[in-house]
């Protein structure tokens, strides 16, 4: 069997484990938007703006990975990463300087994150690809279940200055993980246009299941703090626990699993664990709801985020692989954006119940669309073999 845990492998992962924390402390910062008289409205157009300045820069991101190699990018978006966090200790109100923070801050994201799972899918062995990034993903779950535990105590001790340097110095160490950090030698393919990953036939169907997964997410990655303060049900920090416990665990442990028995039949069951998760917070009635919820939304994210990661780099040819990670990694962004709101009025105009149900028939309509369209592009290619 091809070794995984390669120094290359093992440096990657590290040096995004470590990135990964400088970007988790800042699930703390709405509050210090609070403090600075922020509206609930200018808050979610704040992170909106990160995300926004996200998805602009991918196709860059993509192309700039695919013609000058992942090591570049790597860097320059480690050094992005630190500029920016400096700058918020620079940020005294709100104003226009903050926005621009927060537009550098998402570029700077999209950077690191891209180039980071970029680099570390290419390193992992074709026969364990699926088991491979979902080991290399537990280095961006750790940092779910930590960063706000972390920032708890940092804010417990001293003010938000603390959480930015903190971020700082986790960004720092990213930087040094990073250096050692070598292309492998690329082959004679030359790189298609940014856009010729967007309408390839092979991958419209995963972008199609891509962004349907990433809308549903933001039903408690936006709203399950709102939900618990407003209704009093359940702890977050119960649901979060449960929720990247379970999925560092069944990687760890059972990562191999698709690998062995088949994708599919590892990413149908996948999903429709995260879908019944949200019926269990729709009719959650107590917090042992709320974390039985988080054990089967954790199991869809176990399997459902690697296997369609791996699925998109099978599918994808090796000289555009950057690009088709930017545009998986964008979508995510982009399920935000149109996620939030959206599910946001489904609460405004219902209720929290109304809001979950929605997300639980949208998980299952798109995984449906996805099943109906992948099996016409298997007809339509019978001998499909994996691009080079």
């Amino acid at each position: 069997m091809p070794k995984l845990l390669t120094r290359r492998f093992t440096l990657a992962w590290l040096a995004n484990l470590s990135q990964a924390m400088a970007w988790a402390l800042f699930i703390h910062f709405p509050g210090f938007l609070l403090g600075l008289g922020a509206s609930e409205v200018e808050i979610g157009l704040l992170i909106g703006l990160t995300a926004l300045a996200s998805v602009v820069v991918r196709p860059w991101v993509g192309r700039a990975m695919d013609v000058y190699g992942r090591r570049p990018v790597i860097i320059v978006g480690n050094l992005g990463n630190i500029a920016t966090l400096t700058l918020y200790l620079t940020v005294t109100g709100l104003g226009p300087w903050i926005y621009v923070v927060q537009i550098l801050h998402g570029f700077a994201t999209a950077l690191l994150f891209t180039s980071l799972f970029t680099y570390g899918a290419d390193q992992v062995p074709s026969a364990r690809r699926t088991e491979g990034l979902a080991l290399f993903g537990v280095s961006g779950l750790l940092p779910i279940a930590l960063g706000g535990l972390l920032g708890d105590i940092i804010l417990g001790a001293g003010p938000f200055t603390h959480l930015f340097l903190t971020a700082l110095g986790f960004a720092g160490f990213a930087l040094l993980l990073s250096l050692p950090l070598h292309d492998a030698p690329r082959g004679t393919s030359v790189p298609l246009r940014f856009w010729a990953s967007v309408t390839a036939p092979d991958l419209q169907p995963l972008w199609w299941l891509t962004f349907v997964f990433a809308v549903a997410l933001t039903a408690y990655f936006t709203f399950l703090k709102t939900f618990v303060v407003e209704t009093g049900i359940g702890s977050v920090g119960a649901f979060f626990a449960a929720y990247s416990g379970i999925a560092i665990a069944l990687r760890l442990f059972a990562g191999s699993l698709p690998d062995r028995v088949g994708q599919m039949k590892v990413l149908y069951p996948a999903l429709a664990s995260a879908t019944i998760g949200f019926v269990v917070l729709a009719l959650a009635g107590s917090g042992t709801a709320v974390v039985v919820a988080g054990l089967l939304c954790g199991t869809g994210h176990a399997y459902a985020f690697p296997i369609m990661l791996a699925l998109v780099v099978t599918r994808s040819r090796k000289a555009d692989r950057g690009s088709a990670i930017a545009i998986f990694t964008g979508l995510f962004d982009l399920g935000a954006l149109i996620g939030a709101p959206a599910l946001g009025a489904a609460i405004h105009f219902g209720s929290y119940q109304t809001m979950f149900f929605t997300a639980a028939a949208w998980t299952l309509l798109g995984t449906a669309v996805f099943a109906h369209w992948d099996r016409r592009r298997e007809r339509a290619r019978p001998s499909t073999s994996a691009p080079t």
